[in-house]
């Protein structure tokens, strides 16, 4: 009888970590998640407990990183990743890129695991280019308070290649776009659940700037299907994910008063330093080598998000 094959997902615990779980057991594999919970949370995943091949361990990634048996996958995903958290966290954020990802990659060379590394649009930085290529280097500031998670993944993808390259390692990496859906922190500092959160509680609409800076917002379940795509291909180049519809900050408020049907009213505070004055990926590396492009509008996906909101916010049961 043959075994199944297992995947270890760091950061498992998290927002897209959780829902890759779900995948990944759904597909039929053996899930293994390590978080330590400095932003993760067991809520996301605790539906999951007591299925037959999932297991949690509770483990710094940055320390000695064992997994008992054999391992065929490992799925990279921990790290704060929203401002708020790697602002809060700038020490943590920077030892989980380098330390975490090193480990991991120790971890992958042993087992002669494939490992999928979670780097994201911010490689870019406040691009120069529009939309981003996988082939744009950045323009990033790396002393800026920004910084710390963005040359954290640049780091990450430098230390990646190289295994690849010297070791022979099977690496993936994707650079991931503004996503959303269901298990997003209302405090996690972004636009989506920070104007999702004040609209719900009838609160005024905090915009940056003039809210001409602009992004793409990509559905988890698109994100997801992206991933397994990528990590079940032989793409071993930096590979975009996300949607490349793109609105500006101050309509994508109005969009979300609009939705929710609230009374909230925008007001505007300065920009973050270093905050992107555009974000738009080029998907079509995706399209040619995974076939693969988002398939859920922003107007569906918000109102799955919303519900998922209101639920927290209110503990209205989704529909």
């Amino acid at each position: 009888m043959s075994k199944k094959q297992k995947v270890l997902i760091t950061g498992g615990a998290g927002f897209l970590g959780s829902h890759l779980c779900d995948r990944f057991l759904a597909e039929g594999f053996e899930v293994v998640v390590m978080d330590n919970l400095i932003t993760g949370n067991l809520k996301n995943i605790q539906h999951l407990f007591g299925k037959d091949g999932f297991t949690f361990v509770k483990h710094d990634v940055t320390n000695y990183t064992f997994v008992e048996g054999h391992l065929d996958y490992i799925l990279h995903f921990a790290s704060p990743a929203s401002p708020i958290d790697y602002l809060k966290l700038p020490i943590q954020t920077l030892k989980v890129g380098a330390m975490g990802t090193h480990k991991i990659l120790g971890l992958a060379k042993e087992k002669g695991a494939r490992v999928l590394i979670a780097s994201t649009s911010e490689v870019y930085g406040d691009p120069l280019i529009h939309p981003q290529t996988e082939d744009y280097w950045g323009n990033v500031n790396p002393i800026g308070y920004r910084g710390v998670y963005d040359e954290a993944k640049r780091f990450m993808e430098a230390m990646t290649m190289a295994y690849h390259r010297y070791h022979g390692v099977e690496t993936r990496i994707i650079r991931i776009f503004n996503t959303y859906g269901p298990r997003m922190r209302l405090d996690d500092g972004r636009a989506l659940p920070a104007f999702m959160g004040q609209a719900l509680r009838g609160e005024d609409i905090t915009v940056f700037g003039d809210g001409s800076q602009t992004r793409s917002f990509c559905y988890v379940d698109d994100l997801v299907e992206g991933i397994y795509r990528l990590l079940m291909s032989a793409e071993t180049m930096p590979v975009n994910i996300g949607n490349p519809a793109e609105i500006s900050i101050l309509d994508f408020a109005k969009e979300v008063i609009a939705l929710t049907g609230s009374d909230s009213k925008i007001i505007y505070k300065d920009l973050p330093k270093d905050d992107p004055k555009v974000r738009r990926p080029n998907i079509d590396r995706a399209k040619s080598i995974l076939n693969w492009e988002p398939q859920v509008s922003r107007t569906e996906g918000l109102k799955r998000t919303l519900a998922y909101f209101k639920s927290e916010i209110y503990g209205v049961p989704q529909v």
